[in-house]
């Protein structure tokens, strides 16, 4: 059976200050007027029912995922003690999804893409699941056609094309993965043709990705097994702390697919957007006459090109701006230039060094 794994444990700093440690970009309405993490949820309804879906977040957000989700039991939701990347988050959620259904299907999808129109993703879904029940195997990935060179997104090499029916998107074998490239190989790339953005979007059999990393990261499935052991005893918040604590962090794309010996990519048949900044708050909201981006109260005078954050009971007023950002929080506010967002991140680990973790 197809099981759904959502990964929802980020921090989405680049969205500072509307999101923190507490309540970050994920749970957050950015896109509309669902949050992230509500729309990924509602996305799978009719394909993944809720008993076979299971949310990994963080421990500290598990009381807020837990009021976006009310239709999730508790036991579909898992608290990671603290963050340690993708292949542990992945290799947890296979281990308890296999308890119950040794043969599961499992999609692995992020919390934080704005995808469009859910049919159509339901539908690549149940594609990439023949794919792998065709070949059991196999691991299967999405990919995005490039619209522009680059740089924040790794590339899909695709190889040899495979038989498909009729309707169904392309899908190729995995030539090779190729790390995030600097603009100039980016062009190449999309020169090549050949060529996707990774969308970290996977399909495959429980046992396949427990079997690879068993190969792979051995001591990480190690004591991953020891956690699970433990699931069900009064020992399990202290052993899944200890031993998760000790795993080394690492990607499931490093840890795992880059050595896969059978991988495919489907070429995403949806409209995707992984939200990577302010700006995408522009592309999903749209723009008014003078090309502002308002959510929350505004009054813009003289002003074009510039995006504004912020609560309906608050106004902001710009006089003058161009191309700017300006985010509004009770307690934080951020005016940049829109050139600039990318190092939004660069704020939040300044007030780390700072020792201000009030406004993180």
């Amino acid at each position: 059976m197809l099981h759904a794994i959502v990964m929802a444990g980020g921090s989405g700093t680049r969205f500072w200050p509307a999101s923190r440690a507490g309540l970050p970009k994920q749970l957050l309405p950015l896109a509309g007027a669902k949050t992230l993490l509500e729309d990924t949820v509602a996305r799978l309804e009719g394909l993944v029912p809720p008993e076979r879906m299971l949310v990994v977040t963080s421990q500290r957000l598990l009381p807020a995922v837990k009021k976006q989700l009310p239709r999730l039991p508790d036991t579909a939701l898992v608290g990671e003690p603290c963050k340690r990347d993708t292949a542990p988050c992945v290799g947890l959620a296979a281990l308890l999804v296999a308890r119950h259904d040794p043969d599961a299907t499992l999609a692995v999808i992020p919390s934080d893409h704005v995808i469009a129109p859910a049919a159509t993703f339901r539908a690549a879904l149940e594609q990439a699941a023949d794919l792998v029940a065709e070949s059991p195997g196999r691991l299967v990935t999405f990919g995005i056609k490039p619209t522009y060179p680059a740089e924040s997104f790794g590339y899909i090499q695709q190889g040899a094309p495979l038989a498909r029916p009729g309707g169904a998107a392309p899908a190729h074998a995995v030539a090779r993965f190729k790390e995030k490239p600097p603009a100039s190989v980016a062009r190449e790339y999309l020169a090549a043709g050949n060529y996707l953005w990774n969308a970290g979007i996977f399909v495959w059999k429980a046992a396949t990705i427990l079997e690879a990393l068993a190969a792979r990261q051995p001591e990480c499935l190690s004591r991953l097994e020891t956690i699970v052991a433990a699931w069900d005893t009064p020992g399990r918040e202290g052993v899944f702390d200890r031993e998760f604590a000790a795993i080394k962090g690492i990607s499931i794309d490093y840890a795992v697919l880059e050595h896969a010996p059978d991988v495919a990519v489907i070429e995403a048949p949806f409209a995707w957007d992984d939200l990577g900044g302010w700006s995408a708050v522009a592309r999903q909201r749209g723009a008014d006459a003078a090309g502002n981006t308002v959510v929350g109260r505004h009054l813009g005078i003289d002003s074009v090109r510039t995006i504004v954050h912020s609560r309906p009971d608050h106004l902001v007023v710009t006089l003058g701006l161009e191309d700017m950002l300006v985010v509004h929080t009770p307690d934080a506010t951020l005016v940049a230039d829109r050139g600039h967002e990318e190092a939004v991140r660069k704020v939040v680990a300044e007030l780390e060094k700072r020792g201000w973790t009030e406004f993180l």
